[in-house]
């Protein structure tokens, strides 16, 4: 695994041990920045359930101008901040090592993020948890465009009735990325 592109481009980063996590392949990662890349530049980003912090370094890399990390795991926080240090990335980054309820909570009432990526364990509900927590959160408007990874298996259909639109999906081979905004 490696940063795609950026000021940081070709270095290879670290991923946790074991089966805990689901590194995005740099090819998915490619083309999802490939759709964002335009909006990337002097963004404020949220990586949700981080990991490696793979996705939010790419950001960073692109010239986010600061992202936000939670991961509630400790192996996760050193893997992501040994990666941040490595990229030299560690000055536009925030690395909470917390629980996606304690974190939205926190950030709740900062100013809007631009882009929230956010790639949750599968089929377990949490990004429609997650999605709820955010309806009243002040970190997220109708500009926030937000991203989620999850598996084609994932039953969506709560979403119609939700407070978000689908505005774009791109379906890859077992996931998919539904990119969304409040209606």
């Amino acid at each position: 695994m490696r940063v795609i592109a950026g000021s940081a481009r070709s270095l290879p980063l670290k991923t946790i041990e074991g089966l805990d996590t689901r590194p995005t392949t740099d090819r998915i990662k490619e083309t999802l920045f490939n759709m964002i890349h335009n909006d990337i530049p002097g963004c404020r980003f949220l990586d949700l359930f981080s990991g490696s912090g793979a996705i939010g370094i790419e950001a960073l890399s692109r010239g986010a101008k600061i992202c936000y990390f939670v991961d509630n795991s400790r192996k996760a926080a050193a893997c992501i901040n040994g990666n941040l240090k490595f990229t030299h990335l560690e000055d536009r980054a925030v690395v909470l090592q917390t629980d996606m309820r304690s974190a939205i909570s926190r950030l709740s009432g900062q100013e809007a993020f631009d882009i929230i990526f956010m790639d949750p364990p599968y089929l377990k509900d949490l990004e429609k948890e997650a999605l709820e927590l955010f309806e009243h959160a002040a970190c997220v408007n109708e500009d926030t465009l937000i991203i989620v990874e999850v598996s084609l298996k994932t039953d969506l259909s709560w979403l119609e009735t939700s407070a978000y639109e689908v505005v774009k999906t791109k379906r890859y081979k077992t996931n998919a990325h539904l990119f969304l905004r409040k209606k």
